[in-house]
C-alpha cells in the first residue's frame, strides 16, 4: 500500500473521519482546529471526504485549501477511478446500498477532472511516531480499504492486523463511531465522522486527539457543533433523498444494516469516551 511517512511528533495531531461531503461541518472542523492552535500538518483525515451530503466538490476544495493529510477512502478510490459505486462495503439490497446509488450519482456528477486526480495520488497509510509508540493511520483496516472494523470486533482480529503492520496503534476510520480498543499488545482506535452523527441520537458529530505526553500519548475524543440546518438546506436544494439529511439532526442513521447487534443494541445512547493514556 502507498505509504506517507510523517516520521516523529512531538505536537498535539488532531484525527477526523468522514467529511461526507457536509461543507459546513467540514468548515466548523477547521475552526475548531484553528481555535485549538493545530496547524494543518498536524491534522490528518482518515478519508472519505466525499459521501452522504450534497457539496462533494466544495468539501474537497476546502480539505486541498486547508492542506491537511488526508488518507484515501474507498469513495476516494471510487470516484478517482470512476467506478460505478462508492465501494463502501455494504451488502447488495441493504438499505445503505440502496441509498448510496443517489449520492454517489451526486457526488460523481459535481467531482471535477483536478480532484479526481487528487483522490488517485492520496497515500492508502499514514505512519509516524508519538509518544513512543507506532502509529499507523488507514480508512478501514491495513488489509482492506472498506473493512468494517468496529469496537465489538474481535480483539485478536484487530491484533493480527496490527501486528502485520509492526504497529502499536491503528487509527482506523470507515465505520463511523468513534471508540478505543485496548488489545494484548497495542491499541485500535477509531476519532468517528465529522458529517454524520454516531447513531446516538446526538447532532454533534465527532473528532479525536493524540496528546504526547512525558510517559506516552493521550487520546481524547470531542463533539463537534456545526451548521445542521444549512447543510440540510443544501441536501434538500440537491433533491438527495431525505433519510440522511433527516439524520443531522436527529442523530439516528437511517439504517444499522452495517452494524454489528453490538453497536446496534447501542442505537440512541449517548457516547461518553474517556481520555485513554497509552503509556
Amino acid at each position: 500500500m502507498s505509504l506517507c511517512n510523517l516520521g516523529v511528533v512531538n505536537q498535539p495531531m488532531l484525527v477526523f473521519g468522514g467529511a461526507y461531503s457536509n461543507l459546513q461541518a467540514t468548515q466548523a472542523m477547521r475552526a475548531e482546529a484553528e481555535a485549538r492552535g493545530i496547524a494543518a500538518d498536524h491534522i490528518v483525515c482518515t478519508g472519505d471526504v466525499v459521501a452522504y451530503c450534497a457539496d462533494a466538490q466544495a468539501t474537497v476544495d476546502l480539505l486541498i485549501d486547508w492542506g491537511v493529510h488526508v488518507v484515501m477512502g474507498n469513495c476516494e478510490e471510487s470516484l478517482g477511478q470512476q467506478a460505478e459505486d462508492c465501494g463502501c462495503g455494504f451488502e447488495e439490497g441493504s438499505a445503505c446500498s440502496v441509498l448510496s446509488v443517489a449520492w454517489y450519482r451526486h457526488a460523481n456528477a459535481q467531482i471535477q477532472a483536478s480532484a479526481r486526480a487528487w483522490m488517485r495520488q492520496l497515500p492508502r497509510s499514514l505512519n509516524c511516531v508519538m509518544g513512543g509508540k507506532r502509529v499507523l493511520c488507514t480508512h478501514g483496516s491495513p488489509a482492506s480499504i472498506n473493512e468494517f472494523v468496529f469496537a465489538s470486533t474481535s480483539s485478536s482480529h484487530k491484533q493480527l492486523l496490527l501486528a502485520a503492520q509492526k504497529a502499536d496503534i491503528v487509527v482506523a476510520g470507515h465505520c463511523g463511531l468513534p471508540f478505543a480498543s485496548v488489545l494484548e499488545n497495542g491499541w485500535w482506535l477509531n476519532a468517528g465522522v465529522i458529517g454524520m452523527p454516531a447513531n446516538d441520537a446526538s447532532p454533534d458529530t465527532w473528532y479525536m486527539m493524540l496528546t504526547p505526553t512525558d510517559t506516552g500519548l493521550q487520546v481524547s475524543w470531542h463533539p463537534l457543533a456545526y451548521d445542521v440546518s444549512g447543510a440540510q438546506s443544501a441536501m434538500m436544494q440537491a433533491a438527495l433523498p431525505p433519510e440522511y439529511r433527516d439524520a443531522l439532526a436527529s442523530g439516528l442513521w437511517p439504517s444499522q444494516d452495517v452494524l454489528p447487534p453490538a453497536e446496534r443494541a447501542l442505537r440512541g445512547l449517548a457516547i461518553r469516551l474517556s481520555p485513554l493514556q497509552i503509556d
